[in-house]
């Protein structure tokens, strides 16, 4: 079902880049972005792009639906990494959090999630499709670059495809790091790139990286994204191949991707 969009739109808004496109985007097709930015590392970038940049505490709830409710905002996009160890330390958590941490069965990734969009939506808010603004950063099918995959490379890829798929059934995580068919780690709350430090620290070397939706992805939420900072973290831990999801995985920065890919002899792969 198409949606309609207002005007203004709200983007609550976590580290990276992804975040910035998207205010960048939105802004460029005559949008109005009102930001909640939950990081320090891009606000000064998405003050270039959103007309009102708010800095909160991803634990600060009440002071975050007060702007929302104050901006007239109905519709919004989560994008860009909150770290889950958040809910573990709990800084900042106001009153209204920790009733929702406390009220929640489980705290893995899609029921948090789906507890936030319902808190969202008695108030009035619709959380829209993470891709609607920025769906030309999609990945097609395809080796990108001009480093191709070996046999073995490929066969770790298939594998490691299927366990990723498995575990996303669960709400484990997206990513896994395999090497000779064996598999050396599976991303938990820790996220993708200490997932790779942690696999290529075991591997040695020749670790692959295999990043995919779960099978029942809500677009409303993790998408799985990859950028020029989870390569140079292949690189640190000598993992030599990244094989994402077509069609259903966000590339940041495709140009930098596939140029630093090449100069490192690193496989960046879509199936």
């Amino acid at each position: 079902m198409s949606v309609v969009l207002e005007h203004k739109q709200g983007l609550i808004a976590g580290d990276g880049l992804l975040p910035v496109k998207m205010a960048q985007y939105a802004k460029e097709n005559g949008f109005d972005v009102v930001c909640i930015s939950l990081s320090d590392d891009n606000y000064r970038q998405l003050k270039k792009y959103c007309s009102k940049v708010y800095s909160f505490c991803p634990g600060e709830v009440l002071k975050i639906e007060k702007v929302i409710k104050s901006e007239g905002i109905t519709q919004l996009t989560f994008l860009g990494k909150v770290s889950k160890t958040v809910i573990i330390k709990r800084p900042k958590f106001d009153s209204r959090a920790l009733d929702f941490v406390k009220k929640a069965i489980r705290l893995n990734d899609d029921k948090v999630m789906l507890m936030i969009i319902e808190e969202l939506e008695k108030i009035g808010v619709t959380v829209l499709d993470q891709t609607l603004f920025i769906k030309n950063l999609m990945i097609p099918s395809g080796v990108l670059g001009k480093v191709q995959p070996t046999a073995e490379q490929v066969e770790d890829v298939n594998y490691g495809y299927w366990l990723a798929k498995e575990t996303g059934k669960l709400d484990i995580g997206q990513s896994v790091v395999i090497k000779d068919k064996m598999i050396m780690a599976v991303e938990a709350i820790e996220g993708t790139d200490n997932c790779i430090k942690r696999g290529g620290k075991l591997a040695k070397s020749a670790a692959r990286v295999i990043k995919v939706a779960k099978p029942a992805q809500d677009k409303r939420f993790d998408i799985p994204a990859i950028g020029l900072k989870t390569l140079k973290i292949m690189k640190k831990y000598k993992a030599d191949l990244i094989a994402v999801e077509a069609g259903e995985t966000i590339i940041v920065d495709k140009d930098e991707v596939i140029k630093y890919a090449d100069k490192n002899n690193i496989v960046v792969m879509a199936v």
